[in-house]
């Protein structure tokens, strides 16, 4: 940290790694960023309704293409079981003589004896099944009496399970790399503690290297660049695609093979990769003469906090020790998660730099500056409830038209300030356009000052 009080912002130097997983990724300019946000709310607006909380069911979860091909007495000829009921994701779990082909984007069941019926199921292997751009795989049962579908010959043969997902589509956006592959892959891959074979679509070199530390933690092999690959690579189980049952979230009773892993496992899961220090924050109660340390996310663009000075003064006013952080995209994961670790409230308005919230020890505070315009769904959604999940304290703090740079910008008579709701009806461009795009926010002091007494009380208590 500087003698400014701020954190190290530098871009971080290329990650260093086996097989050409390190690359110096690029920072990612304002343009690029906001048009990754429209993005983000067009997808999302496809998939369901944005503003409930969107959780599949267990009935949905349940698999609705499901083929255990095995008759009595014969050896097990595997099983296909892919689900493709859920509100975001659509998947694929095959046993038994499982092969790859790549280049060719096929996964293929051999049976052991002819029982079996040539079946076929096609899906993307990503997080989020209407994503554009993303190459579909398909999975094939075979018939072992067909003559004009015999089973490729392995070249490569594995002990592991292999799991199949696609980077690209939003990932580059940092809560989307959490949201869409971190924490999914963590779910799929947390049992075989290590031993499983990741194989990926749409690779994407730098994101490897960034997130180098959780992914090697999570496979201990080399990624293979599934578009690329020559071989046909055998396995006696494959998952083809990541599923999501909540946004940034896990929901324990959907783990797979009866592991119940919850949000608090994968944030535990952090701190050991990163070697954390500070598994709790500051007990008020024990050391009263020490104060808390808070750190304010400021955003260099769209959704910025004007009087970042005036904020810090009120804080350290009501006994806080304030940093300023700035974490632009080339900031090395590591680095990054040592300095939130060491705080013990992270405040920010809606946005990715929120998603630093799993680098904070159990029992911390996070305070969301919600922006003008009915985004309180949205907050709680993306932000909200995966934070209390994490076993930490939620506050949320929503600006009003007054706090707002719109109300300057627009007049009081305009709707985006008048009547919210007709911008949320007129289509999430325009809600993208004003709400999260063109609007600033400057904090009313007296008014945020319980907000701020709130998250002293919780340390109190700890």
């Amino acid at each position: 940290m500087g003698s400014d009080g701020k954190l190290p912002t530098s871009a971080a130097a290329a990650v260093k790694g086996p097989k050409g997983w390190a690359q110096r990724f690029l920072n990612v300019g304002f343009v690029a960023g906001f048009l990754l946000v429209l993005l983000t709310y067009a997808v999302f607006s496809q998939q369901s309704q944005r503003f409930g909380a969107v959780v599949a069911s267990p009935d949905d979860v349940a698999a609705i293409s499901k083929q255990a091909i095995k008759a009595p007495g014969e050896p097990d000829n595997g099983k296909v079981v892919c689900t493709t009921a859920g509100p975001y994701s659509e998947t694929c779990d095959v046993f038994g003589d499982v092969r790859t082909n790549g280049m060719a984007h096929t996964v293929t069941l051999v049976p052991a004896t002819s029982f079996t019926e040539r079946r076929e199921w096609t899906i993307k292997p990503y997080i989020r099944r209407t994503m554009s751009g993303i190459p579909e795989v398909t999975i094939t049962q075979l018939d072992s009496t067909s003559a004009s579908s015999p089973a490729p010959a392995c070249t490569v043969t594995h002990h592991v399970p292999a799991i199949v997902f696609a980077l690209g589509g939003l990932t580059g956006n940092y809560w989307h790399d959490f949201s869409d592959a971190l924490v999914p892959l963590f779910v799929a891959s947390r049992r075989y503690g290590g031993e499983v074979q990741l194989l990926v679509s749409n690779i994407q070199p730098w994101w490897l290297g960034k997130y180098e530390a959780i992914v090697r933690r999570l496979s201990k092999y080399d990624a293979v660049d599934l578009d690329r690959d020559e071989k046909i690579r055998c396995f006696p189980r494959v998952t083809v695609g990541l599923r999501m049952h909540k946004e940034f979230d896990i929901v324990p009773e959907f783990s797979p093979d009866g592991q119940r892993l919850a949000m608090t496992d994968f944030t535990a899961f952090l701190r050991e990769t990163y070697s954390l220090p500070r598994a709790a924050p500051i007990s008020l109660k024990q050391t009263p003469e020490k104060k808390p340390r808070l750190m304010l996310l400021h955003r260099g663009h769209y959704r910025k906090i004007v009087n970042v000075p005036e904020i810090v003064k009120a804080a350290e006013k009501a006994g806080f020790e304030v940093a300023i952080s700035d974490p632009r995209f080339g900031v090395q994961v590591e680095e990054l998660a040592r300095s939130v670790n060491s705080f013990d409230v992270l405040m920010g308005v809606h946005g990715a730099g929120l998603t630093n919230a799993v680098f904070l020890p159990k029992g911390a505070v996070v305070i969301q500056v919600v922006p003008y315009g009915k985004m309180e769904p949205l907050a709680k959604l993306d932000f909200g409830d995966p934070i209390v999940d994490m076993e930490l304290r939620y506050l949320e703090y929503s600006i009003t038209a007054q706090e707002s740079t719109l109300l300057e910008m627009l007049g009081p008579d305009h709707p985006v300030i008048k009547d919210p709701e007709s911008v949320h009806r007129s289509g999430w461009d325009k809600v993208a356009e004003y709400y999260l795009g063109k609007q600033d926010v400057k904090l009313d002091l007296e008014r945020f000052a319980p907000t701020l007494e709130l998250a002293l009380d919780h340390l109190r208590q700890q």
